[in-house]
């Protein structure tokens, strides 16, 4: 029974990158015999145990043999006689089938070190093609780490596009890529890697329709809808915003790839149509509600945002309670937080200030300090028909949040 270090621990330990997780393969041993050591098995779908003490993951050596389409859809042989060679090919990139055995020797029998050294994303076999989550994963490899995709390897990743292996992916794991992807350092890249082999759009069409769609270039010195949209969620990344706010950021314009070109490259009332285009997506690929919630009201609301300036007291008060600020003060700064991104995401813009913000944000101050008890306790002494109370109550707390915004805006 030999151990080793496999897979992304090693990869990141040779880039001098920080290593929180560490996963073991083990060589020459079986079920009964790492339950006979102590290690608790854990794993559904193959042999996996957590070490007694460390808790770190231990697999056992395995082959995998593609059954039936989609990513779950392997047969797992797990034995003694599988070699950690054998076990390594089975993984998708180069850069991914290192191992480290006990005393500190670095295994590599694909070149993953010479990929790492070249910043090259390459495919270990043919077999990549088995599993259309590699066409994520590698797309999202390419955000993390800045690295170029080997031509052959995007030619598979195509050809999986092409022949609707990817239209087997699940919504839950398509969601947990794309989430993974947009907190990396440079998101956009991965979105240019999925356009690069069609996927973007076979998986999220709403967004690969932004690509090639104008806007007026007095505003938008980019132009390109896509470029913008890029450049809008690399600023949320730059900014270490929250997922929340970066798939908010990705998706705020929606509403402009179905502008009809006669239109173009005016898009009047993209507001609305972003908001049904955001449902849909969320919908289909099983966003978390936080996300979904405050990516709905970006859509809704980022122009009157960028408008604030030109508001009047009444209309920022209705959209305050719009977007439920007096409840969720914390998604009402990550609202204005995407909003400011939608403004720096374009060329020579990111270090412009953004005002609306902070109007926004002291108008909000101000219109916080109404004490809707204190006007609820008064009007219950006064309003002796209890229909009546409610609408009295919640009439009065509206216009005195009005009037402390005026007076705060003066």
């Amino acid at each position: 029974m030999k151990t080793y270090l496999v897979g992304g621990s090693v990869r990141d330990e040779i880039l001098g990158l920080p290593v929180t997780d560490h996963d073991h393969v083990v060589v020459g041993s079986s079920p009964d015999e790492m339950i006979r050591l102590g290690y608790r098995p854990v794993g559904k779908d193959f042999p996996v145990f957590l070490h007694p003490r460390s808790q770190e993951q231990y697999a056992l050596a395995r082959t995998e043999r593609k059954v039936s389409r989609g990513y779950k859809g392997f047969e797992v042989y797990a034995s003694p006689e599988v070699t950690l060679q054998e076990d390594l090919a089975r993984r998708d990139l180069t850069i991914n089938s290192l191992a480290k055995d006990q005393d500190g020797n670095i295994i590599d029998p694909f070149g993953g070190l010479s990929d790492l050294e070249a910043g090259l994303l390459r495919h270990i076999s043919p077999a990549f093609t088995e599993d259309p989550v590699r066409v994520l994963r590698t797309a999202r490899f390419a955000a993390r780490f800045g690295f170029r995709i080997a031509s052959e390897t995007l030619a598979l990743m195509s050809e999986m596009v092409h022949n609707g292996e990817v239209d087997a992916l699940v919504p839950e794991r398509v969601w947990q890529e794309f989430a993974r992807g947009l907190m990396e350092q440079r998101p956009s890249r991965m979105f240019y890697a999925l356009r690069e082999c069609s996927a973007l759009a076979r998986i999220m069409p709403e967004v690969d329709a932004l690509f090639g769609v104008p806007q007026p270039a007095q505003h938008h010195p980019e132009i390109d809808t896509g470029v913008h949209v890029m450049m809008v969620i690399d600023h949320a990344a730059s900014r270490s915003y929250s997922l929340p706010v970066r798939f908010a950021s990705l998706t705020h314009d929606l509403g402009k790839g179905t502008t009809p070109p006669e239109e173009w490259p005016r898009h009047i009332g993209h507001e609305a149509r972003s908001v049904k285009l955001v449902k849909d997506l969320c919908e289909r690929i099983r966003v978390p509600n936080e996300a979904r919630d405050l990516a709905l009201l970006v859509a809704r609301y980022h122009g009157d945002v960028h408008r604030a300036a030109e508001l009047r007291p009444v209309t920022i008060a209705n959209m305050l309670q719009g977007v439920d600020a007096y409840r969720k003060p914390k998604r009402f700064e990550e609202f204005l937080q995407a909003c400011a991104c939608d403004f720096h995401g374009r060329p020579g813009y990111a270090e412009k200030p953004y005002p609306q913000a902070e109007r926004l944000h002291d108008a909000f101050e101000a219109a916080r300090n109404v004490d809707a008890g204190a006007i609820a306790a008064e009007l219950t002494k006064t309003i002796s028909d209890p229909t009546r109370l409610p609408g009295a109550i919640n009439t009065r707390v509206s216009e005195m949040r009005i009037a402390e915004i005026r007076n705060r805006l003066a």
